[in-house]
């Protein structure tokens, strides 16, 4: 046991909360994980804030049991989690209902009427569309998975929920006030919400036109505070479920998006990384504001002062990968005939390895959950495309890992233009980068260098505890990429090359084949409504790799 000081650094996923042991200088001396469920039920995604709690008391007090340090050594506690979700609480901060997750889409029709109007391009009401990137940098999301939908939806559908809450919180500012009692949140939580001008970088605040127009009161929002900074001392009582001394501070929050870009080390300009978790995106830190409506990029504030993030959204990644063995090849049905394999992603490792590039010709578009970025559509599906007679099971895995690549390169593709020059290396990180396979293949299908980075599922936790470093005054962020090793470089496949580019182009076709499919399959129905809603689906913890 040393007495190195530290961070206890949290983050909160859609499957689990991971809690680890952050040196001032980026190093994980020790990590805990507890599994969470969520609910998902037709266009509702909800989760239950005392849960996220329970599991992160949980694992912090495992954590802090291992020994790594003695509990005198953490200096502050720093959250990092899941973005675009709506939380619901009284003047206490004790939340009144579950949270409505990101995957959540009830407010869809709620904003495309808060959006449209005559003149519309892909949606958007010129004229609203023109104010709305003006002040923000990009627009509330037409799928109504942003959390000024989950408003709309709760304000129209929910209305005595509505009138009781004091404030609506993030995630994360809904743990970083049970921490410290503070009801607040960072330029870069609230930026989801659409209703603020970040023109300054420096100083965000809440838009009165924005507000006006959205129909939300200003006093339903948290104050908001600088990233990378203070919150104050933990609370008496947080102390006491954590294990932790009184007198720890309390970081100010960044969403999962933000604190992976720092924990992939990619903190300069223009410098990307993808991140393959549930969900994946691909972003890089800008020196100024700017946004694509057409391709779904926005340059939004980041966890770095005086920065803004690049973000977008994948929807479905390595859950794509949880979906093929829960639902297809070991589900817990009648076909069943044996346990799960001890590490089923591992074996998906050697299926996928064992297949030849291509999949012969077997597509799959990974749009589970619909889509966000570049195409924001909730309506669409995924599929197995060209499936035949000789299709086996490890082209079946391995065209799941190219499906979920060649998405990527699609949205590489929106990258690149919007800040107008190519990306040359990309670094790697989520679980789905443990797969040197799947790092090969991203590799091949983008054609270009991707670096895998060092323990890449704790990249978020990492980045939280780094923010919680810099805002002690430990650490600089431009120290960032020097503190953050590469596992290992892979060099794209020239063989493979002509393979990909033409699989690559049936990809970006198949959305225009199927879009129409989904839109009229997955529109509400009456007959089915009611099954649709009691239809509950349960994460587990293998939901993620």
């Amino acid at each position: 046991m040393t007495a190195t000081p530290c961070v206890l650094a949290v983050d909160l996923g859609t499957s689990g909360v991971k809690v680890a042991l952050v040196t001032m200088q980026g190093q994980i001396l020790g990590h805990v994980h507890r599994p969470m469920t969520y609910e998902l039920h037709g266009a509702t995604a909800e989760q239950s804030p005392d849960d996220w709690w329970t599991a992160l008391c949980e694992a912090a007090r495992a954590l802090l049991a291992q020994g790594h340090v003695p509990v005198e050594a953490v200096k502050a506690v720093s959250c990092t989690g899941q973005w675009s979700g709506t939380v619901p609480v009284d003047g206490e901060g004790r939340a009144l209902a579950k949270a409505i997750t990101w995957m959540d889409s009830r407010g869809a029709p709620y904003v495309r009427k808060l959006v449209g109007g005559l003149l519309e391009v892909d949606g958007y009401a010129l004229h609203k569309a023109l104010l709305w990137i003006h002040l923000t940098g990009g627009a509330p999301g037409l799928s109504g998975k942003d959390p000024i939908g989950h408003l709309l939806y709760l304000k129209a559908e929910q209305p005595e929920l509505y009138r009781a809450t004091h404030k609506f919180l993030e995630p994360v500012d809904y743990l970083g006030c049970r921490l410290s009692g503070r009801l607040v949140a960072s330029y870069a939580t609230i930026t989801l919400h659409w209703l603020t001008d970040t023109r300054d970088i420096g100083r965000v605040t809440y838009s009165e036109a924005l507000l006006r127009r959205a129909g939300i009161e200003r006093e339903k929002l948290p104050d908001l505070v600088p990233a990378a900074s203070l919150l104050g001392p933990i609370t008496s009582a947080a102390a006491r479920d954590l294990g932790l001394p009184e007198g720890v501070h309390i970081v100010v929050g960044a969403p999962d998006v933000h604190a992976a870009a720092i924990g992939s080390g990619a903190v300069r300009d223009y410098q990307a990384h993808v991140c393959l978790g549930t969900s994946s995106w691909l972003t890089c830190h800008l020196p100024w504001k700017g946004t694509s409506l057409k391709d779904k990029l926005g340059a939004l504030p980041a966890a770095i002062p005086g920065r803004y993030l690049l973000t977008n959204e994948q929807e479905s990644a390595a859950v794509c990968l949880a979906f093929l063995a829960d639902n297809l090849l070991l589900a817990d049905d009648e076909l069943r005939t044996r346990s799960d394999a001890p590490d089923v992603y591992a074996a998906f490792n050697a299926l996928a390895a064992r297949a030849a590039p291509g999949s012969g010709g077997l597509l799959f578009t990974p749009w589970l959950n619909g889509e966000r970025a570049p195409v924001d559509d909730h309506l669409v599906r995924g599929a197995f495309l060209n499936l035949s007679l000789q299709t086996t099971r490890a082209e079946l895995v391995r065209a799941v890992l190219e499906g979920v690549a060649y998405n990527s390169r699609w949205l590489l593709q929106a990258v690149e233009r919007f800040i107008r020059r190519p990306i040359a290396t990309v670094n790697l990180i989520g679980g789905g980068a443990r797969s040197a396979e799947w790092c090969q293949i991203y590799a091949d299908v983008f054609g270009r260098p991707i670096r895998q980075m060092h323990e890449p599922l704790l990249a978020g936790a990492r980045g939280a505890g780094l923010c919680g470093a810099v805002a002690l005054g430990q650490l600089d962020f431009a120290r960032v990429e020097q503190l953050v090793p590469v596992e290992r470089a892979f060099a794209p496949n020239p063989d493979t090359r002509g393979l990909y580019d033409e699989m690559f182009r049936e990809f970006v076709g198949a959305y225009s084949m199927t879009r129409k499919i989904g839109a009229r399959l997955n529109r509400p129905h009456p007959a089915v409504a009611t099954t649709a809603v009691t239809a509950t689906a349960t994460a587990t913890a293998r939901r993620s790799p």
